[in-house]
């Protein structure tokens, strides 16, 4: 056996706006839509889903209090990315920096209050 893949799962109690979030804001794809509660995004080559329910995601405030993420994303052009979102509106939690573990970050929150990091090898 070999793992080909890790799927992460993102809980939303507004699926419509979390895909507007994901298609519109960041402009990803969707991948599937199953039965208007569970659908997969296309992120380059990378997937993850999005899930319908009915309370908030509990991890939301314990990732945000304790400098965690939700996904990280790992992609090339960060800076030129974020210099879009902010022409668009849209909030950075940390803007493009760079850390000490040779990576330039940005750092945002999705609808629900997810915490991505996009990042890139410096």
């Amino acid at each position: 056996m070999s793992i080909t893949g890790i799927i992460p799962q993102l809980r939303t109690t507004d699926l419509r706006a979390s895909l507007r979030f994901y298609t519109e804001t960041l402009g990803f794809q969707i991948a599937f839509n199953y039965e208007d509660f569970y659908v997969g995004i296309r992120a380059g080559a990378q997937i993850f889903h999005l899930k319908q329910v009915d309370e908030p995601d509990p991890s939301i405030a314990w990732v945000e209090e304790g400098g965690h993420f939700h996904l990280y994303l790992e992609t090339d052009g960060v800076a030129a990315f974020a210099a879009g979102l902010k022409a668009r509106g849209v909030p950075l939690v940390k803007d493009v920096h760079e850390t000490p573990w040779n990576t330039r970050e940005v750092v945002l929150r999705d609808d629900q209050g997810h915490t991505l990091y996009l990042g890139e090898p410096l």
